[in-house]
């Protein structure tokens, strides 16, 4: 362990907390890439009570995010009094994002970010923000290098706060989002090199629909040709063998062959596993 990660499992919460605030009292206005997920609510909120009309939430839709999650994001950004755009962007129609190479997420962010940035200086801020935090350097986010690319900064990341920092002080400033499960694009689902199309997206977040309807809390169909990959929380294995002829015939009459569950369970970033193996 680093002298720096040290000094950070030392601070406490409510410190991390006063630093982000110090951090964020700085700005003269920032637009925050608010998807909705634990992390950019929290910020989102914490940034609403600093800049107040001076912080602006920024929601990309597009093929690769899920309809479902547009529409909680536009309602938290409601809840927490922010002011709110959502904007369309266009990965599909890139080259290199579509090829779904292992660095495809900066292909994605890259999009993303240079609109935020034509939106804040429209509005006359100096900042643009997403909600990384200080664990999120210890993954495969080729994501954060379009971030630093492009001056995107990060103030969960830079004032100490963890994972479990962010749910923890969500829960405490009653942030419905504080026990939300791990979100990510629709294109993860797809193992790399597998190009994307909006045909193949959109079969994907219909099946994953079909999850969301029967309720499960954490989920992930993955894509791997005729067969669908299914990872679930062990604890709601037994939700889906109740409704395993519902699933299964669903899924296939969205075009699906086979329907499998994953004996492993739901894990984040299950496809850079194979980039480990490698």
């Amino acid at each position: 362990m680093s002298q720096k990660q040290r000094a950070n499992d030392k601070m406490g919460l409510e410190e991390k907390h006063r630093k982000l605030k110090n951090y964020l009292s700085t700005m003269d206005g920032a637009v925050v890439a608010f998807s909705g997920g634990v992390d950019s609510t929290l910020l989102l909120k914490v940034a609403q009570e600093v800049l107040s009309d001076q912080v602006l939430a920024v929601t990309s839709t597009s093929e690769t995010i899920p309809e479902r999650e547009l529409d909680r994001a536009k309602e938290l950004a409601e809840d927490i009094g922010a002011k709110h755009k959502t904007i369309y962007t266009e990965e599909i129609l890139q080259e290199e994002f579509r090829k779904n190479p292992p660095n495809r997420c900066y292909y994605c962010k890259q999009e993303l970010f240079s609109h935020l940035w034509e939106i804040a200086k429209s509005y006359g801020f100096s900042y643009v923000l997403d909600g990384s935090n200080y664990d999120d350097g210890g993954d495969f986010r080729p994501g954060l290098e379009a971030a630093a690319k492009l001056q995107v900064q990060s103030p969960l990341k830079e004032t100490g706060f963890t994972k479990e920092d962010v749910r923890q002080l969500s829960k405490e400033l009653g942030l419905p989002t504080w026990n939300k499960p791990a979100m990510a694009c629709l294109s993860s689902r797809f193992p790399y090199g597998e190009e994307l199309t909006r045909e193949k997206i959109d079969q994907v977040e219909k099946g994953e629909d079909v999850l969301d309807e029967l309720g499960f809390s954490q989920f992930r169909l993955r894509y791997h040709g005729g067969m669908a990959r299914l990872e679930l929380s062990k604890e709601e294995f037994d939700i889906a063998i109740k409704h395993s002829e519902y699933i299964s015939q669903e899924l296939k009459n969205l075009g699906f062959q086979k329907v499998t569950l994953d004996l492993e369970g739901y894990r984040t970033g299950s496809m850079n596993e194979e980039l480990q193996s490698s």
